[in-house]
């Protein structure tokens, strides 16, 4: 299945592959930007991209006029860090879930108060609100509600596949998601919904609440998603 994620992104985990095999330890130079740029076939912006993602998660560190280091951080190895912003899509596939999604209901509609201070919307502006379970086949794994401004997705709703990752759907209308901030908290589904989708005595659940934004800082997600607390675990990062 072809990587549909930013190139930044597959160049960042490339690179921590290629630091492991060329056995990298803490304190060690990175290569420059035009040699990962060589290495991984891709532009120096790319390649200064990735690199920053390497900062961000506390992996490399930069002593300005010597260059780029490994840091003490390299040495744990953390798998998959809830520190690290990706689709629900995308982690889903590089858990090695086959799994499929079920559209639950997908509505143009007035914002609750709530969406409308995560997204930063002023009066008169509506959402997309888009519900939605993940089988892996018939057990129900992750449900979800999101909300996104409805000027980011043109058209009427009905016609758009919202099967698919909501992150690359906003990507290819120019509003890529790149971090977000997000709130854990071990729950229950609600009551509706555990009777209306037959969901009593899954759990127990661990809902994300995260909004996402957009390189300029533009709001255009707000995810509720309740993992299956069974099945699902995140890990943390601490520094």
């Amino acid at each position: 299945m072809p990587d549909k994620r930013p190139m930044s992104v597959q160049v960042r985990d490339r690179l921590v592959e290629l630091f492991e095999a060329r056995g990298l330890l803490p304190g060690d130079r990175l290569p420059s930007e035009a040699e990962i740029a060589e290495l991984c076939d891709v532009g120096r912006s790319t390649a200064r991209e990735a690199l920053k993602l390497l900062e961000q998660d506390g992996l490399v560190v930069v002593e300005r006029g010597r260059g780029r280091f490994l840091s003490s951080l390299s040495t744990l190895n953390v798998e998959r860090p809830i520190t690290r912003f990706e689709s629900i899509t995308t982690m889903l596939e590089a858990l090695g879930h086959e799994f499929r999604s079920v559209v639950l209901s997908v509505a143009e509609a007035e914002p609750t108060t709530t969406e409308r201070d995560a997204l930063e919307l002023v009066e008169g502006e509506t959402v997309i609100r888009l519900e939605r379970l993940r089988f892996a086949g018939d057990d129900p794994l992750i449900y979800s509600v999101d909300a996104v401004p409805s000027e980011c997705i043109p058209g009427p709703p009905k016609h758009v596949d919202w099967t698919g990752s909501l992150t690359s759907l906003l990507a290819a209308q120019g509003h890529l998601p790149v971090s977000s901030a997000a709130r854990l908290k071990a729950v229950e589904l609600p009551d509706d919904v555990l009777e209306k989708y037959s969901l009593a005595g899954v759990g127990p659940w661990l809902l994300i609440s995260e909004t996402a934004i957009t390189k300029s800082g533009r709001h255009v997600l707000y995810a509720q998603d309740y993992h299956r607390g069974d099945t699902f675990a995140f890990n943390v990062l601490r520094r």
